[in-house]
């Protein structure tokens, strides 16, 4: 099981490695106080921080909530998912009711591109995108969209039940 995992994943990786620019992340000083293995995605920045310890962070370009749709707070990683299916919320639905129901994964419209991060409290996930030029702006209803190569790299790194923080 995972030599066909780590296979498709490495698939993956060199198929979406064509959609998006070169990867943007980049080892960087970080002290916060946070332990090894937290993602810290500080809003304003537009950053996400993975800690790797002794002062550093692996640093990621992201999208995140549009004016009026941002959050902060503390979460951790509940569920790590490859080409997820997405279901438009409730929030999404009622302004776009002409959505399909489901859009499977794969799909160039699905919004979670390559991979998700889904974080506890289940409103929100960290997820790759098919609109790598909304990377860098305030875009989505919340989550946190990565380009698709740097989610899979992030995804590797993370286990489930890694901590995130969220500051604005």
């Amino acid at each position: 099981m995972l030599r066909i995992l780590t296979a498709l994943f490495l698939t993956a990786l060199a198929l979406l490695a064509t959609y998006d620019r070169a990867a943007a992340r980049e080892v960087v000083a970080f002290n916060g106080g946070y332990s090894a293995g937290t993602i810290v995605v500080r809003t304003g920045e537009r950053k996400l921080y993975l800690v790797l310890g002794n002062g550093t962070a692996q640093r990621y370009p992201v999208g995140v909530g549009k004016n009026g749709r941002q959050w902060s707070g503390n979460a951790f990683v509940d569920g790590k998912y490859l080409r997820p299916d997405w279901i438009a919320p409730p929030e999404i639905r009622r302004d776009r009711p002409g959505l399909p129901e489901v859009i499977p994964g794969g799909s160039p419209r699905n919004p979670m591109g390559a991979a998700a991060l889904t974080l506890s409290g289940g409103e929100y996930a960290i997820h790759g995108t098919n609109t790598p030029g909304s990377i860098g702006g305030f875009v989505s209803y919340g989550c946190i969209r990565m380009f698709n190569t740097d989610m899979l790299d992030l995804f590797g790194r993370v286990r489930i039940g890694a901590p995130v923080v969220v500051l604005r």
